[in-house]
């Protein structure tokens, strides 16, 4: 029976230990349908904004009525004219917030709603029509009432103008404000990013070195620019060598400032111990209480040069020897329990034989129909003797959401 206890992020399993295939959550599906509803400009766009940009829309057309107005000497109906400019005030706003949101799609609103602008304004002119066109001089009353009605027109003009004007204006500034303090965090952003990838560059080792008695071949692609997952081969004093992977929870700067902190203490730790049960006990002891609710898990391995290994795990995915999984006891992730015991297991590495270390992104990798590629596969390649670079591409071009990562040691002869 398997006994598991879910944590955020994972599924961490106790006795036979691997993490739950079936714990997977909707929240990737989600999140492939966030990213292809993305929000556009307009919808991230402040809302006094949006609406200045379209009183402004509301204002300039509002005075093309006027100038209408002007052209045809104050002849249209006083009433019609007034509803004539709110109506086609606010028709060009709908004009306009279908054009921004519809973009290509625009003409799809278009036509029914220039149907609909159409069938008002005739109906209006039915309704109520122009006062006929003069065939006698105008008197001095009807020159006094025209000059009134221009000199009103003009004066309306003038004032739409400045405001549709000063809008258009005021959105620029606005949003052009707005666009330059988007950029500049974008900046300082891609900055801590950069300097996170060169932390991160300097934590992965692109070279290992050499161990006697062993071949050992690596694998590392993260899944975003700064990933969760660390590995590191390092000699200690006794001749001897260790062998640590782990996953931080979480993606991104965060978790690489985690990974920073956990391998320079792992590499001071290395100093005063070759135990991975004593130094799986102080990194959890000095991760505790620092990652703001996040953990990580990890395994430590010690490669002694006669074959003999000693392997400690800390919540992490269990290491394969020869294609079959290495049994564990169950175990706390490092920065959860602060008294949490972690246990020493011996095996011996014979020649031939091979370990295989890996991170949770190669069987969490999925296609595009959701399919996981699973650890019934990811064990039969093992024990095929795939090598851990075509371990990697494998789960790569199956669907990469996870960081991935996976070690091979090979016993010499």
């Amino acid at each position: 029976m398997i006994d598991f206890v879910c944590f955020p992020q994972k599924v961490l399993v106790r006795g036979q230990s691997r993490q739950c295939e079936g714990a997977v959550s909707d929240s990737m599906e989600e999140d492939a349908k966030n990213s292809m509803n993305a929000p556009s400009t307009w919808q991230t766009t402040p809302l006094r904004s949006k609406v200045i940009f379209l009183l402004a829309v509301f204002f300039v057309f509002v005075g093309i009525q006027f100038a209408n107005d002007v052209i045809s000497l104050g002849r249209e109906n006083t009433v019609r004219f007034a509803i004539t400019a709110v109506v086609s005030g606010l028709f060009a706003v709908a004009y306009a917030v279908t054009g921004i949101i519809l973009r290509g799609k625009f003409w799809k609103a278009f036509l029914p709603m220039f149907a609909v602008h159409f069938s008002v304004m005739l109906l209006l002119a039915n309704r109520l029509p122009d006062a006929p066109a003069a065939t006698a001089p105008l008197t001095a009353a009807g020159i006094e009432h025209l000059h009134g009605r221009i000199a009103l027109d003009g004066v309306a003009i003038i004032i739409c103008i400045c405001l549709g004007y000063a809008g258009f204006v005021i959105v620029s500034i606005s949003e052009g404000r707005r666009y330059l303090k988007t950029q500049l965090e974008k900046a300082s952003l891609e900055s801590e990013m950069g300097a996170a990838r060169e932390v991160q560059r300097v934590m992965v080792p692109e070279v290992l070195p050499a161990v006697s008695g062993y071949a050992i071949e690596s694998v590392y692609k993260p899944a975003a620019e700064v990933g969760g997952d660390f590995f590191q081969v390092i000699p200690v004093k006794s001749g001897r060598t260790l062998v640590v992977i782990g996953d931080v929870s979480g993606k991104g700067l965060r978790a690489a400032m985690i990974v920073s902190m956990i391998v320079g203490i792992l590499r001071t730790l290395s100093e005063f111990t070759e135990d991975p049960a004593e130094i799986l006990a102080e990194l959890n002891r000095r991760n505790c209480g620092r990652g703001d609710g996040a953990f990580a898990t990890c395994l430590v391995l010690r490669l002694d040069e006669d074959g003999r290994v000693v392997l400690a795990n800390a919540g992490h995915l269990p290491p394969y020897l020869n294609g079959a999984e290495i049994p564990f006891a169950g175990s706390m992730p490092l920065g959860l329990v602060e008294s949490a015991v972690y246990a020493d297991t011996s095996l011996e590495m014979r020649a031939g034989d091979r370990a295989v270390l890996l991170t949770d992104g190669i069987a969490e990798a999925r296609n595009g129909r959701g399919e996981l590629l699973g650890f019934p596969r990811v064990e039969s390649l093992l024990r095929e003797g795939a090598s851990a670079r075509s371990i990697a591409e494998i789960a790569e071009r199956h669907g990469q959401e996870d960081d991935i990562t996976v070690i091979s040691i090979a016993r010499r002869a």
